[in-house]
């Protein structure tokens, strides 16, 4: 029998769509654009990272994309990427950020590609902002890459997954976004996939962070959807992805082609549909600038 969720937590990114865009956009329309996003009903806006510069350039004015943010009313929550834990004390310093999400990968070769760190290390690293983050009475969301297989031709399975995902249990971690980092997902896999999680460990929160060809999207946010996931993150036109995937077509879940099929399930949403006009407005001229 499938699980219908009775509401669903949305979590834009427009860091995830930006971050690969080679010219700069500037400081000051990024932090226009999501002003816009912060009103448009998203439960969390993964607004920006605080990683190295010279690995992410588009990212280096995070904090001053943050000073020019109204958060002053009802808003979205913000989350910002992380790599070690000199960036998880530079979020924590700004008390306006509510999560912090850290890229842990089920690949050893792609951790070392992403974090230039061993599995092992970037486990103890985890470990070590969770600690920062519950001083803080922050949260720490994990993302699972390679979450639904790899091209490296490591083992992986969904005892892999589960493995991982007890280690974490161990620290307390509890919200996790299993991630297809590469567009390879089946939609049965996804269900086995989340059914071996949710069953194994009811207690924490896990969440769909999926790259697709647009030809697949739906099904794949449908397989989440069947299985009762109640976090999906998407970008507004599908921008972004990953460049591992060796596919120009792969990119993000597409927030529009999400907002249907929820309409479609009468899943209810707290999208402000004036608001999101206008964010898809602003995107249309970021992203084709």
């Amino acid at each position: 029998m499938q699980s219908i969720p009775s509401h669903i937590k949305l979590i834009e990114c427009p860091r995830d769509a930006m971050q690969g865009i080679l010219p700069f956009i500037p400081t000051e329309l990024k932090a226009k654009y999501i002003n816009i996003l912060l009103r448009s009903g998203f439960h969390t806006v993964d607004f920006g990272s605080f990683v190295s510069s010279k690995a992410i350039p588009q990212m280096k004015d995070t904090a001053d994309v943050l000073d020019l943010l109204n958060l002053d009313g009802e808003r979205s929550a913000l989350l910002s990427i992380i790599a070690n834990e000199r960036g998880a004390e530079q979020a924590l310093s700004y008390s306006e950020i509510d999560y912090l999400g850290f890229p842990l990968s089920l690949s050893e070769t792609f951790q070392q590609k992403n974090t230039n760190k061993s599995i092992d290390e970037a486990m103890r690293t985890v470990d070590a902002i969770q600690h920062l983050c519950i001083q803080r009475q922050k949260n720490l969301v994990v993302y699972l890459s390679m979450g639904f297989g790899n091209p490296y031709g490591e083992s992986y399975s969904a005892s892999t997954v589960i493995d991982f995902v007890k280690q974490l249990d161990q620290l307390e971690i509890t919200t996790i976004s299993l991630s297809d980092t590469i567009g390879s997902s089946e939609p049965e896999l996804i269900k086995h996939v989340f059914n071996s999680v949710q069953s194994a460990f009811p207690h924490i929160e896990f969440g769909a962070h999926f790259h697709s060809r647009p030809d697949t999207a739906r099904i794949k946010i449908q397989a989440a959807l069947d299985v009762g996931c109640k976090r999906i993150d998407s970008t507004i036109m599908g921008i972004g992805g990953c460049p591992m995937a060796k596919d120009e077509l792969v990119g993000n879940i597409n927030t529009e082609v999400l907002l249907e099929e929820l309409k479609i399930r009468s899943i209810p949403t707290n999208i402000n549909p004036i608001q999101f006009k206008e964010a898809l407005k602003m995107a249309s001229e970021i992203f084709t600038r």
